[in-house]
């Protein structure tokens, strides 16, 4: 198993792991070690949120170091014209008889919410490589799928302006 992620993603994330490593983790140490003098651990909530936070940031520097380790690098860049990564593609859904638009993120970025589809959902899989113009079918499960039209391939780069999921 591995993880598709830019260069850029790579160093987000190495950044932010040194910051919770270096910076962050004395802190935290420092703050439960300070709550823990406050007395009666049962009944010390400053201690609980403390300890909580510690915990938090060890999570997410475990979470970071997996990412970074199953990394597998995927080029930015697309091939003649067609949809690639951070391209913000306008589809027109028949079915809906709607436009909507999309951006073609990592999984490190994406906000389905907010238009940021990962490159490895179904949809960023079926629109990756296809020319404006083209239909697109999405299979969502055995019973049922969907047609989308690519009207609109805008093409983007990374400039890393969409933040890192948190988890």
């Amino acid at each position: 198993m591995h993880n598709d992620l830019t260069k850029k993603d790579l160093e987000l994330m190495k950044k932010e792991l040194d910051e919770r490593r270096i910076v962050l983790r004395p802190k935290l140490l420092e703050a439960v070690k300070v709550a823990r003098a406050f007395g009666d651990l049962s009944e010390n909530f400053e201690y609980k949120a403390a300890k909580q936070e510690k915990n938090r940031n060890e999570s997410r520097i475990r979470y970071l170091e997996n990412m970074i380790r199953t990394a597998h690098i995927i080029p930015e860049g697309g091939k003649n014209g067609g949809v690639a990564l951070y391209d913000k593609v306008t589809v027109f859904l028949p079915e809906d008889n709607e436009t909507e638009e999309f951006q073609i993120v990592t999984t490190m970025r994406k906000d389905p919410l907010h238009g940021l589809i990962s490159v490895e959902s179904p949809v960023g899989k079926a629109l990756m490589g296809k020319q404006v113009g083209d239909i697109v079918h999405i299979q969502v499960d055995e019973h049922y799928g969907y047609d989308m039209e690519i009207r609109s391939i805008e093409k983007g780069q990374d400039d890393s302006g969409i933040p890192l999921n948190q988890y």
